[in-house]
């Protein structure tokens, strides 16, 4: 079989690293792919959201199915447009894609459906935003998020009254977001730890990953801006088989219902950014795809073929497939470019990349490029070093010498990743 990878980034390197585990694979294609993901796949210089070439070049090489991995396709139709076209493709379609490229979609969604989230307010201007955070208290806290689109950036957790107008002015009025927040949401705070589930699903039966959590934040300690992700681990002790239990209950079964009663075509991964509010799981988000960092985390635990729960996922077929984890953990730290996520140079040399040998670690590529025989930085996240191990502490000793060995100028990462699975604090 042949499958096409869509993306650049260190989720697209580890999605192409498990399809070409698998012996059903005779290649892998990714476009347009990354300076890492030519070890595991041959790249194309397609843009992602040029679909019609997308479409040719799956005819014109033989390609089986297309798995998606970033959100800006999904949010413009690349599944309905390859349908269109006769193609199999992994990836819900446009409509089925807003609960992630609408945070007001998605949040009427949740009522809908009885899904518990947080409360909030939708606004399309930002003086009647303005006129409703007059009334709010100067000290506690909200949280601002725009509708569209943001690349992760969109969330904005304000300590106050006056946080959150600048917060609200920026989006709606200085558009440093552009189109994405030209709507948006101002939402109760709530503190408590996250998990991210992420959820195989043909649209009817659904099958859940082990719970992973990201770190969001770009320095220790959850200090900083916030970021795409600086690392993440799986599975995370937090969830428990009660919460798990919990979760599945009241928030993932009721989404594929809600999925079912709406007629979206939904054949893919689902996300649920969860929060703890007190014992109540709420949700914080969902993604229409792999999450990332998570993803990185996540498939070095998988015990099944990545093609057959695919091939089932296309042929509606998942109720009738077990799906295997293995039982380890695994860390994953994101190695970024000095500034991210704010502005930052490129073009540096990394090296050291050939001292990680050991079979228990992957280097998953994110923001790199091949540059005269080089690999060189070309992006925030750089790259993703993931180690696993039987224990949490193990993996993270690991996963840190690994880190230790890489070298390129302006390196930053966090080095406290995981660390809460092991001092007991979840958040």
């Amino acid at each position: 079989m042949k499958v096409l990878v869509v993306g650049s980034g260190g989720r697209e390197h580890a999605i192409c690293w498990k399809f070409a585990e698998s012996s059903k694979i005779e290649k892998v294609y990714c476009v347009p792919g990354n300076g890492g993901i030519s070890q595991v796949a041959e790249n194309a210089d397609i843009s992602a959201d040029d679909f019609n070439k997308l479409a040719d070049f799956v005819k014109a090489n033989d390609i089986d199915f297309t798995f998606v991995g970033p959100e800006v396709p999904l949010s413009l139709g690349i599944v309905d447009y390859f349908k269109e076209r006769g193609l199999r493709i992994v990836s819900p379609s446009k409509a089925a894609a807003r609960l992630e490229s609408s945070k007001i979609y998605s949040k009427e969604f949740m009522y809908k459906y009885g899904i518990p989230t947080a409360q909030y307010n939708s606004f399309s201007n930002a003086d009647n935003a303005l006129k409703f955070l007059a009334n709010w208290e100067a000290n506690k806290k909200v949280v601002v998020k725009a509708d569209g689109l943001a690349a992760g950036k969109g969330v904005y957790i304000c300590s106050g009254r006056e946080d959150a107008t600048s917060a609200v002015k920026q989006m709606m009025e200085e558009k440093v977001l552009g189109e994405a927040g030209t709507n948006i949401i101002i939402e109760e705070y709530v503190d408590g730890p996250e998990l991210s589930y992420l959820v195989f699903t043909d649209g009817e039966a659904y099958s859940a990953m082990p719970a992973s959590q990201d770190h969001k934040r770009v320095n220790d300690n959850d200090k900083g801006p916030n970021t795409g992700g600086m690392g993440a681990y799986a599975p995370a002790p937090l969830a428990t088989e009660e919460l798990n239990k919990k979760v599945e209950d009241t928030i993932i079964r009721k989404v594929i219902d809600g999925i079912k009663a709406e007629k979206l075509d939904y054949k893919g991964v689902l996300y649920v950014g969860i929060i703890m509010n007190g014992s109540s799981p709420y949700v914080l988000e969902f993604n229409c795809r792999f999450g990332d960092p998570e993803t990185q985390a996540v498939l070095p635990l998988l015990d099944t073929d990545f093609v057959d729960i695919c091939e089932a996922i296309l042929d509606k077929n998942l109720a009738n497939l077990k799906i295997n984890w293995k039982k380890i953990f695994s860390v994953c730290v994101v190695l970024a470019s000095g500034g991210y996520p704010r502005s930052f140079k490129k073009g540096f040399e990394i090296k050291g990349l050939e001292n990680i040998r050991d079979k228990d670690s992957m280097v998953f590529h994110a923001g790199t490029k091949l540059e005269n025989g080089k690999i060189v930085t070309s992006g925030g996240r750089v790259l993703n070093i993931v180690s696993v191990a039987s224990d949490i502490k193990s993996a993270i000793d690991k996963v840190y010498l690994n880190v230790s060995m890489i070298k390129f100028e302006g390196i930053h990462y966090r080095k406290d990743i995981a660390g809460r699975a092991l001092n007991g604090k979840q958040n």
